[in-house]
């Protein structure tokens, strides 16, 4: 059968792809974030997965405000890097796995949570950012990849409880498939930011370092966390960590072997959170 034998959590600012984009890693700004993922780019190399499950949110590319799913599963063969206003990134196109999205789907569903299937839609940095930091500059990605948007731009937004249940529902479905794959399942998007507004440029390290310390050894308590304490201490885009409460529902309910953590500041006006944890 399928098995997930590790999650990723990581930011996915879209300047960190544009310094990379632009050859600029090593500029005394950015050199001490990279230097946050050269563990993870040999990690990755070492534990290649079959497949990666990738957690995201859209930010109003493949869609609008006039369609807002609040769980969209990709089930299309490949995607290509959307065009975000000032042309794609010159990454890689993403090949998907048809297959298993499509049995995830179908599992998923019947065990009452309700994805919209996307045949077809183009990804932009949320997802391509996170695989440039895993990854590097390849000409190719190293697997195929499912992307998973997750409505955290327009309210009413997901809770963390919801999330963290859909993803048990989600190593139910993989662990269920079968053909014997190494899944890996990623939760991206944070840590704590507000873009707008009188708060513009929050940065709150003591509440994102409690974020990831509990996302490790307390995830259940965590999903309890409402949808206020996020906007209030970790500004109004910091609801989008609780994407990475689906790839936390998704390992083992065993204790998860820490095998790298960093976190950064600052990133453009973002906190930059990273995790890696293999399953036991």
């Amino acid at each position: 059968m399928a098995r997930i034998t590790a999650s990723v959590y990581t930011s996915h600012v879209p300047a960190i792809g544009a310094a990379l984009d632009l050859g600029k890693t090593q500029e005394p700004y950015w050199q001490p974030l990279f230097a946050g993922y050269e563990f993870s780019k040999r990690w990755m190399k070492e534990n290649r997965p079959d497949v990666v499950f990738l957690v995201y949110n859209d930010h109003a590319t493949a869609f609008s405000l006039d369609i807002i799913p609040t769980f969209a599963i990709g089930t299309a063969a490949s995607y290509e890097p959307a065009d975000e206003g000032w042309g794609p990134r010159p990454v890689p196109r993403v090949v998907g796995h048809p297959e298993l999205a499509a049995h995830i789907a179908q599992s998923v569903i019947q065990d009452d949570f309700d994805l919209t299937i996307v045949n077809r839609m183009d990804v932009d940095h949320g997802l391509t950012v996170p695989l440039s930091l895993m990854c590097g500059q390849p000409d190719a990605w190293p697997c195929p990849v499912i992307p998973f948007a997750v409505n955290v731009v327009q309210y009413p937004v997901p809770s963390g409880r919801r999330c963290f249940h859909l993803g048990r529902a989600i190593r139910k479905a993989i662990e269920s498939y079968d053909d014997d794959l190494k899944v890996q399942i990623w939760g991206t998007g944070g840590m704590s930011h507000q873009l707008q507004g009188p708060r513009a440029g929050l940065i709150n390290a003591e509440w994102d370092k409690r974020f990831l310390d509990r996302l490790i050894e307390d995830p259940a308590g965590l999903a309890d966390v409402p949808h206020i304490d996020y906007v209030r201490e970790a500004g109004s885009e910091g609801i989008e960590l609780v994407m990475w409460l689906i790839a936390r529902g998704a390992m083992s309910d065993r204790a998860p072997r820490l095998r790298h953590r960093f976190y950064h500041v600052p990133a453009s006006n973002t906190a930059v959170g990273h995790l890696i944890l293999e399953n036991t």
